[in-house]
């Protein structure tokens, strides 16, 4: 990339950023995990800022639901790989950029491999197995991480691994040594979320990453900042490494590479099957099969076959209905469904065979039988 290059013209002009600022953008490697809602707006200002190389790491495709907060994509990309439609986008807004798409899930087996390409580590995941990984693997490879997650109405933003004022070098773990329990995770299918507040977290964790390369400013360094866009509310959290979370961390890439961050997470459960379309129809041909919708009441699309529903949120005081010796779950994406088999798992175990539909009511829309 050329510094003479009028694109960055207004960056020049700041005083402390200029063109040695620019220089080490052009110079810098960021992972991006996850192109969703956090992860657009980060690519967006990223690319515009002329970050040297960006990694795109995200197995999904579009959906239609994705379009009220991910601005990257348009209709007529329903349907087709995330990395792909929105590296087609970056390109057109600056195809200085090198580009790089990974169209598969963030692993144990993978993330040591990729994770250690790069100088900067933006966590735009939406998924606590994923956030442990990421963090677990950053940890050990001694790489900075940008964490950024919304809730409602409300964010989070955070640099991890990096000494903080009070010399501090926090991790995800310092924040919260152990995942919540299944049926205490909510996600934007379950507790909503506006589409403009992914955007400003995002931004906001451009921002930080803009900040670290090119050391400007003062980064979030061990702190943890919370915002409201309901009230503007904004505060920052210093953190410390009093919590002893060591033991809790992979010692080594075999010991990564070999921990089951779904099962830590209570996301995946021995003896819990999953279910194609295919499967899931004829299964639930059998009159004993108890098919049971954990989404929330008024969730759409509606289900068109015979079932039950029992929200997840519900789940604990009403495990008496499940009399069924064979029970289906199924929700919008198949996360919750595998929550709540992991809960009856916990609760019945061999008692009851216990399955779910992987990848939910989408994979009905998107298979002909």
């Amino acid at each position: 990339m050329n510094a003479d290059n009028e694109r960055y013209i207004r960056h020049y002009s700041l005083r402390d950023f200029g063109i040695e600022g620019q220089q080490k953008l052009f110079k810098a490697s960021v992972l991006v995990i996850g192109a969703g809602g956090l992860g657009c707006p980060v690519l967006q200002y990223l690319v515009a800022a002329g970050t040297g190389t960006l990694g795109i790491i995200d197995h999904d495709t579009v959906s239609i639901s994705n379009l009220q907060r991910q601005t990257l994509y348009r209709s007529d990309d329903i349907g087709l790989l995330k990395v792909d439609c929105a590296s087609e986008s970056l390109k057109k807004l600056n195809p200085e950029v090198s580009l790089i798409t990974y169209p598969v899930a963030l692993t144990p087996e993978n993330a040591w491999e990729i994770i250690a390409g790069y100088d900067l580590i933006i966590d735009c995941t939406d998924n606590f197995s994923a956030r442990y990984l990421i963090n677990d693997a950053c940890v050990l490879l001694d790489k900075p991480l940008i964490f950024g997650a919304v809730y409602r109405y409300e964010g989070q933003v955070a640099v991890f691994n990096v000494a903080g004022e009070n010399g501090c070098k926090v991790n995800y773990r310092h924040l919260f040594p152990e995942p919540p329990a299944p049926d205490e995770i909510p996600d934007c299918n379950e507790a909503g979320v506006l589409g403009v507040l992914p955007g400003m977290i995002g931004i906001m964790q451009a921002n930080e990453a803009i900040k670290l390369i090119t050391g400007i400013g003062k980064a979030l360094k061990g702190q943890l900042l919370t915002f409201s866009m309901l009230t503007y509310d904004l505060f920052t959290a210093e953190l410390t490494d009093e919590n002893q979370v060591s033991n809790l961390i992979p010692k080594d890439r075999e010991t990564l590479e070999t921990t089951d961050y779904r099962l830590l997470c209570g996301l995946s459960a021995s003896g819990v099957e999953d279910l194609g379309p295919e499967e899931f129809y004829e299964r639930m041909k059998d009159e004993k099969t108890m098919v049971v919708d954990v989404r929330e009441q008024g969730e759409l699309p509606l289900a068109d076959f015979p079932h039950r529903s029992v929200p997840l949120s519900r789940l604990n005081e009403n495990l008496s209905e499940f009399r069924s010796s064979d029970i289906i779950l199924f929700c919008q994406s198949g996360k919750r469904s595998l929550k709540a088999a992991g809960i009856l798992m916990h609760h019945f175990g061999a008692e009851k065979r216990i399955s779910h539909l992987k990848n939910g009511i989408l994979a009905l829309q998107n298979t002909e039988l």
